[in-house]
This record gives structure tokens, C-alpha cells and sequence, in this order.
């Protein structure tokens, strides 16, 4: 039997390297399963490198997704035309994949996340990833090498919540060999959260493409 959880003195209870639903062996993989087409039949790479202006526009995307193509022009001394342009063109060939909102997920009531690996079949990876996708609380799943086979960020209500997504709901997947939980305590926020925090917008001169 899996074990559950273990609580310190304090009284919080903590999911950390306890489940284990194979005791005997650890199974690993041959090899990594190929990258697959998205629905739009986009594989998950860059077809062109990106040039100053194109990275500019991502890093302020980044920061405020709600930028009109006004402002983005403005703000990065081109053209409207394009601003537009660029961003239909980074847009269509999956670069950006969309603007959604930055949710506070504590504020949003789901004050506990935990990273959790497991170790699946490969056969069965497949399968797996449709169920995790489909999982509510599923916030990122990540196929990785090493010690593990996949990484997932959960988003729950409580630790309650939480042990019914790992231990009632994941690791009754067929072909998941064995799970981690990893409470996250705290997670810091960026000073600067966008993909491309280390592009200085507007900072390089010279560089003005109109």
C-alpha cells in the first residue's frame, strides 16, 4: 500500500516521495517517443530564427498580452502594419499560441501545487497524456529525461484535494509504474514573467525596424 502523506509538528502535512506503486523495479525506457503534430499540424519547434524585432514583440506581449497594435507599434518604434504583420506571422506558425490571462491560483482558491513525476510504460504514454490533459488541476505536463519520464505541476484546492488527483486518479492510469509528489511551499514571482525576460524592450538603439 501506498502511503499517503506525513505531517511535521507544526501540523502541516506534507506529500514528499511516497507514493510508490512499483516496489520491485524501477522500468525505464528504450527510448523517448517522437514529437507528434498539434491539431494545426505544428510541430513543436522554430521554423526561422527569430530576428531583434520579433523577440521584442514577444517580451512585450509578455509582460501586458492586452497591448493594442498601437501601442505595441509605439512602443517599439515600427510601423502598425508591421506590428501587425509580425504578430499574425508568429502567430500562425505557433510561436505565440495564444493570450490568456494570469491567474493568482491561491487567490483563485487552489492554495496547494505540488510537482509530481512519474515513471510510465512507454507503450502507454500515449494514453496517459490524453488522461493527464483531460485531468482538472493539471496545470503543465512536461516528458523529461533522466530519473523520471514525466513531470506535472498540479494545482489543488488542499491536501485533501491534492491526495485524490495523485492517488485516486493518476496512479490508477494504466501503465504509470510509480509517482513523487513534491509540495511546493512557495513560488516567487518574477520580477520580470514573460518568456523573454532577458530582451530589454526598446533598449537597443540603432535597432529600429519601421
Amino acid at each position: 500500500m501506498p502511503r499517503s502523506c506525513c505531517s511535521g509538528h507544526d501540523g502541516f502535512h506534507l506529500v514528499a516521495n511516497v507514493e510508490n506503486l512499483s516496489s520491485s523495479r524501477r522500468l525505464r525506457w528504450a527510448k523517448r517517443p517522437q514529437l507528434e503534430p498539434d491539431e494545426q499540424g505544428r510541430v513543436r519547434h522554430v521554423a526561422e530564427p527569430l530576428d531583434d524585432t520579433d523577440e521584442r514583440i514577444l517580451a512585450a506581449l509578455s509582460d501586458d498580452g492586452r497591448l493594442s497594435m498601437r501601442s505595441l507599434a509605439e512602443q517599439l518604434h515600427i510601423s502598425r502594419a508591421n506590428a501587425y504583420a509580425r504578430v499574425e506571422r508568429l502567430r500562425t506558425s505557433g510561436v505565440i499560441r495564444g493570450f490568456r490571462a494570469d491567474i493568482d491560483p491561491v487567490a483563485a482558491g487552489m492554495g496547494t501545487s505540488a510537482y509530481v513525476t512519474l515513471n510510465v510504460d512507454q507503450a502507454d504514454w500515449r494514453d496517459v497524456r490524453r488522461q493527464l490533459e483531460e485531468l482538472p488541476g493539471v496545470a503543465h505536463i512536461a516528458l523529461v529525461g533522466g530519473e523520471f519520464d514525466v513531470v506535472l505541476l498540479v494545482r489543488a484546492r488542499d491536501n485533501a484535494d491534492l491526495r485524490h488527483v495523485v492517488l485516486d486518479r493518476i496512479q490508477s492510469f494504466k501503465g504509470v509504474t510509480s509517482t513523487r509528489t513534491l509540495l511546493v511551499f512557495e513560488e516567487p514571482t518574477p520580477k520580470h514573467p514573460g518568456l523573454w525576460r532577458s530582451t530589454d524592450v526598446g533598449a537597443r538603439d540603432g535597432q529600429r525596424d519601421r
